[in-house]
């Protein structure tokens, strides 16, 4: 199996998951876990050859011409974090189906939480970093889903917002930090970069690298000084909090730091940065964990500490503490995912999370608290589990470092505090929750869940004993191959024996465990209190109260920009936008006039110089008459863009020149829509005092000289770029390839499929996007009760609306005076397809293409609506535009994608040809099919868009004014009718 199918098996099961019913969690659950487990099978058949030291990767051109291509790695590093992702995702795929309710949405649970699994899966396996990033802040956006699943609650809503807002910020950050590694080693292959550690150590740039890779990480994984995201995070549902905060999410930025350690690592700034922000994570949130009174909120705290010990050893420079970060990585996720699990059937049988409500709980669910007891004591280190041998690890790395220096005295001693918090927090989890006094007060009777509930936490507490107790042979060929991509070479000595003799680690162990049971019995009586608040004076300097007010700080700074800068009135916007472009341009040509060049001019045709004085006429008369005669000045405005297309055809450009004239009609269509709800101007608002004609004048004027300054400076910058010779163009290289390479001898409509077919793919996508968003928009529009009147000359007479044999027949606008153009437009229509066809047929070698024949069939379309009216062209067609844009983005990439099937880069182009009986010999490019998804894009953008500007005449149902029935020519209880809301917008 490919590499690539463990990144696309997890997105398939997400589209699994969206088809099938609401109320098929069987079934969803367990096509996730079938499609999971399948990937993880695949994934541990690979581990024979990683462990040999193979490299195992994959390479899908993409853009070569770039540098860039999908490429697929997978090392040690890579195929351990490959094996949690999908190992624990298995597993939480099965927890979640006993755990979620039946009334949740269950189908949009899974295919988030898949393909949150499918980005993850990217990431570790990304063999290019810009790559990486791209799945990177996929992980944000999907994580943003899981974390606001229950989106009817606030905290859910606040704690998604700020986990996108921080991971994704980092994300940016990591972006530029990227870019500037491309720069220095020239190359963005993670293959080249870690073989070019000195290169970039070396570089002037080495600083803000380090300093932009470590806020990408340290956002991520919620260190120091973000970690205030994680505990708001905990509003997800529980087995989100157990995937994302054990061995997805916040385990991103330590594997960022472990994948680039060998070339970022070795420096004092490493080691002040990363070290630092892992120390104070590993204090910190070991303290803050101490005094929660949730589970949740206990074990979020418990994350940050675990991953700041993560973090803090990734720092140290030291090939053996870099060995005990991979191994705690192991570790904590093991133990993380298990207790999560536990806390959520906690509060899934009991009805609540809070530990001062909680005891004795052994008594009802004895299984759950064995398995709970066993993992807390992972998680605090003690003796035959796997946290002690991390533990000791940690401990022994600690006292290497060099006593000379004062981190080196300090470091030991964090590491003895932190480990002794963390022995009482587990204790509060376990002991606190379980033992005691059955608790009376509890919403639910609690007891144990159903078996296959348990078992994911059976499974990974067993692995904690396995690997406590047979470190060597279970864990350590799995350790030493995750480990060597991470050093770089060699691996140092060391051990995993489960006895190292009477040593300074075990005495710090021994008296992090004395300490952390002695600070729970201090702390126990005051924690146990129904009344007890945690940290009350830490309140203000609270992470969440810090964003929340850095949020407001942006918005007040925000409204006062809006205020000193903005302007309701368009005239000023636009003399604001104009007048920051002169400024710009002036400041790049340095205040001097362009000079010409040596090309010499041609000669002067009066033909061509009487069409431009037409149409300049043209546009000042629009510009003159715009003020109270719009739709002249629209008339005039569609002769300028006559004259437009006149001079491409001028230039022999026939293809610009046909998509001008199309997105001309199309435009002109578009305004005469539009114009219809725009309000009358008034001169002078009732109360509001005339603005002086002096300061009108002034206006004016000021306006006049912006507008000739801005012709004049694009006249000067045409014509100092005409008179130079292009020694340099790039048209000899499509003209010359146009028709070997791409198959075509239309060289523009080539280079738009074929040379340029990535832009045209991302120009497309943005049709799509703009068209959607205008619909959303114009779905809330309420036109005024008076803009939805008929005009005089469509109402039908009531003698006519009486004869006709279906009342809703009298919705026909054609009928009456429109009649004779009804006909004609409805003629109109099958040779406008039959012009669109020709035009996409011939597009790849004649003037014409995709996206002129959308424009022609969008024409026709809407020419319906015009002059037939909504109701009747929608009674008689559905045109569904959202699926002409979804049929034509999916044929796009699906003929890109088809590329790669033979060995070919991303949308590259073949050509056939075919001899047919009838039609001879047929030349069939690819790129045909690409243009067929253009056209698709371009018919349903342009109708989505058009259609919901007319639909506003339907949007509402008005209240007939007194005496109007009888002159709307309507039926009597239908007169008035313009539709009933949201439900009159249809896809159509």
């Amino acid at each position: 199996m490919p590499l690539v199918l463990l990144v696309i098996l997890p997105w398939l099961g997400s589209l699994v998951a969206v088809m099938l019913p609401s109320n098929a969690r069987n079934a969803e659950s367990t096509a996730a876990g079938v499609i999971s487990l399948a990937a993880l099978v695949q994934a541990a058949l690979y581990f024979p050859a990683i462990a040999r030291g193979e490299v195992i990767e994959q390479r899908i051109t993409w853009l070569p011409t770039l540098g860039l291509d999908l490429v697929l790695r997978m090392d040690g590093l890579a195929w351990l974090f490959t094996m949690l992702v999908l190992g624990i995702g298995a597993l939480v795929v099965l927890y979640a189906r006993y755990y979620m309710s039946p009334a949740d949405p269950v189908p949009r649970f899974f295919a988030f939480l898949m393909s949150f699994m499918g980005a993850m899966t990217g990431v570790v396996l990304s063999g290019n970093l810009v790559q990486l990033v791209l799945f990177w802040e996929l992980t944000s956006i999907y994580s943003f889903l899981l974390i606001g699943y229950w989106h009817h609650r606030d905290d859910a809503r606040r704690g998604a917002r700020m986990a996108l807002l921080v991971t994704g910020a980092g994300g940016l950050c990591l972006f530029a930090g990227v870019l500037m590694i491309g720069h220095v080693v020239g190359s963005y292959e993670l293959e080249r970069i870690l073989s070019s550690g000195n290169i970039i150590r070396e570089h002037a740039l080495y600083r803000p690298i380090l300093v932009l890779v470590a806020l990408g990480a340290l956002t991520k994984s919620a260190q120091f000084p973000f970690l205030f995201w994680l505990p708001r995070a905990m509003a997800a549902p529980t087995p989100v909090s157990a995937y994302l905060h054990s061995a997805t999410m916040v385990k991103l930025g330590v594997f960022l730091l472990a994948r680039l350690w060998v070339v970022l690592s070795g420096t004092d700034d490493w080691f002040l940065l990363v070290c630092g922000a892992g120390a104070a994570s590993l204090l910190f949130g070991a303290f803050l964990a101490m005094f929660q009174t949730d589970l949740k909120g206990l074990l979020a705290y418990s994350s940050i500490s675990h991953l700041g010990l993560i973090t803090l050893l990734l720092g140290m420079n030291s090939p053996t503490a870099a060995v005990a970060a991979v191994f705690h990585i192991i570790n904590h996720a093991t133990f993380k995912a298990s207790l999560f699990m536990a806390a959520g059937i906690v509060d899934h049988e009991s009805g609540t999370r809070d530990i001062r409500r909680l005891s004795g709980l052994i008594r009802y669910m004895p299984v759950t608290g064995a398995l709970a007891f066993v993992a807390s004591a992972a998680m605090a280190g003690v003796p035959l589990l796997n946290g002690f041998l991390s533990k000791e690890m940690f401990f022994a790395a600690t006292i290497d470092l060099d006593t000379s220096h004062p981190v080196g005295l300090v470091l030991p001693v964090v590491a003895t505090v932190a480990a002794m918090f963390s022995v009482t927090y587990a204790l509060r989890f376990s002991i606190d929750v379980f033992l005691g006094p059955k608790a009376t007060d509890l919403p639910r009777e609690p007891h144990e869940p159903v078996h296959w509930m348990r078992v994911p936490i059976e499974l990974l507490v067993v692995l904690c004993l396995l690997v406590g107790t047979l470190p060597a042979t279970l864990i350590g060929p799995i350790l030493d191959t995750a480990a060597r991509p991470v050093v770089g070479g060699e691996l140092p000595a060391y051990s995993l024996a489960l006895w190292h003799g009477w040593n300074l680690p075990l005495a710090m162990s021994l008296a992090a465990m004395v300490g952390g049971v002695l600070l729970w019995v201090l702390l126990r009586r005051r924690t146990r209190t129904r009344d007890y608040v945690p940290l009350r004076w830490l309140k203000p300097i609270d992470g969440q109260a810090l964003f929340s007010g850095v949020l407001v700080l942006l918005r007040l700074v925000g409204s006062w920009g809006t205020r000193l800068a903005g302007t309701r009135r368009l005239q000023q916007q636009l003399f604001l936008i104009m007048a920051v472009c002169v400024l710009l341009v002036s400041a790049s040509l340095q205040l001097k006039l362009p000079q010409g060049g040596t090309r010499p001019p041609l000669a002067v045709s009066p033909y061509f110089v009487g069409m431009w004085i037409i149409g300049g006429l043209c546009a000042l008369g629009a510009a003159w008459q715009a003020k109270y005669h719009r739709l002249a000045a629209l008339m005039m405005m569609s002769g300028a863009g006559v004259v437009t297309c006149l001079t491409f055809l001028w230039f022999s450009a026939p293809d610009l020149g046909l998509t001008q004239l199309t997105v001309e009609v199309v435009t002109t269509v578009l305004f005469l829509l539009g114009l219809r709800w725009l309000p009358r101007r008034i001169e002078d608002m009732p109360g509001q005092h005339s603005t002086p004609p002096l300061l009108v004048r002034m206006r004016r004027g000021r306006d006049l000289v912006l507008s000739i300054g801005v012709g004049c400076g694009m006249a000067l910058l045409s014509w100092a770029m005409m008179t130079r010779p292009f020694s340099q163009s790039i048209s000899p290289f499509f003209l010359a390839r146009a028709l070997p390479e791409g198959g075509g001898s239309n060289v523009v409509n080539v280079m738009l499929v074929d040379f340029r077919g990535y832009d045209t793919m991302g120009e497309i996508t943005v049709l799509s996007a703009v068209a959607l968003a205008v619909y959303a928009l114009l779905r809330r529009f309420r036109p005024p009760r008076e803009s939805t009147r008929l005009p005089s000359q469509q109402r039908l007479p009531p003698d006519i609306v009486t004869d006709l044999v279906n009342p809703k027949a009298a919705a026909d606008t054609a009928l009456g005076y429109m009649m004779v153009p009804a006909v004609l437009v409805r003629l109109l229509q099958p040779l406008a397809l039959v012009v669109a066809v020709y035009l996409l047929m011939r597009g790849h070698n004649q003037p014409g293409g995709g996206f002129i024949a959308g424009l022609v069939v969008s024409i026709g379309f809407i020419l319906q609506y015009m002059v037939a009216g909504t109701q009747w062209v929608e009674s008689h067609m559905k045109l569904r535009p959202p699926r002409w844009i979804a049929y034509g983005l999916l044929t796009a990439i699906g003929c890109g994608l088809c590329a790669w099937l033979f060995g070919y880069p991303f949308l590259t182009t073949h050509t056939g040809h075919l001899n047919l009986p009838i039609f001879g010999e047929t030349h069939l490019p690819s790129a045909a099919v690409f243009d067929l998804g253009v056209f698709a894009v371009v018919v349903g953008g342009t109708m989505l868009i058009l259609t919901a500007l007319s639909h506003q005449s339907i949007r509402r149902t008005r209240r007939p004014i007194a005496g109007e029935d009888g002159e709307a020519g309507l039926p009597e209880g239908d007169a008035g009718h313009r539709g009933t809301g949201d439900d009159t917008i249809t896809s159509r």
